[in-house]
């Protein structure tokens, strides 16, 4: 990367609004790498890279909520189900013999949770995508992203529509994702009970929700799978 080019990116990173979204073509993948290690782990930016086309969003804080609440509700299925579940928040995922690199807004494994369970960070060269990958879209919308995760096989995409409130889950098929009804890794989640719960996360708090998620779980009968011997 240049310096004028470095410093261009960064000035117009540093200056972007809650929700805001920058859009820049023609960056190398050099060029990439170089503006995501100069952020860091720490930085709240997501960046998206998909052949020299780089997306950079601002997250609100409201934002930053939503994905939380999926990530409450996910831990507190898991726990009940007595299923493995690895979280990796917002990791980046790259491919460069893709020339492509994502930052979901959180990700999860399940089937394969037991084979990361102890890697501290994800290398796609040798390690399983993650089982769901979650977006949620606020000011922005995530679907740019599906050729990313489709060339990833991740198994399933959560997105969720701040505009209208409404969760919507797609599989990996062979053309690409479709929307179904439920998730693939916790079938008894379907698309409108996350909704639900998050909106009332929205309307009356996360604890409030989460209580409410948890009594939900009870009359759904949800407990533990036996362990076969």
């Amino acid at each position: 990367m240049t310096s004028a080019n470095a410093a261009t990116y960064r000035d117009a990173v540093a200056h972007l609004p809650p929700d805001g979204t920058l859009i820049l073509n023609g960056v190398t993948w050099d060029e990439y790498e170089s503006l995501a290690e100069h952020l860091g782990d720490h930085s709240p930016v997501r960046i998206t890279y998909d052949q020299g086309r780089l997306e950079v969003m601002s997250p609100s804080t409201k934002h930053e909520k939503y994905s939380d609440m999926v990530t409450y509700m996910l831990r507190a299925l898991a726990g009940k189900l007595g299923r493995p579940l690895e979280s990796f928040g917002r990791a980046t995922f790259k491919q460069q013999w893709l020339d492509r690199g994502v930052e979901p807004d959180a990700c999860f494994y399940v089937e394969n949770a037991a084979s990361v369970a102890t890697t501290e960070e994800i290398d796609l060269a040798k390690d399983p995508p993650p089982d769901i990958a979650v977006e949620i879209d606020i000011s922005h919308g995530s679907t740019t992203k599906f050729g990313i995760y489709a060339g990833m096989r991740v198994p399933e995409v959560w997105r969720y529509d701040g505009r209208h409130a409404q969760m919507h889950i797609y599989h990996l098929a062979e053309q690409g994702y479709v929307e179904m009804t439920n998730s693939l890794a916790f079938p008894i989640l379907t698309a409108d009970t996350l909704s639900e719960f998050l909106a009332q996360s929205k309307a009356k708090g996360q604890t409030t929700a989460l209580e409410s998620f948890a009594d939900w779980m009870r009359k759904s009968g949800i407990r533990k799978r036996s362990r076969t011997r």
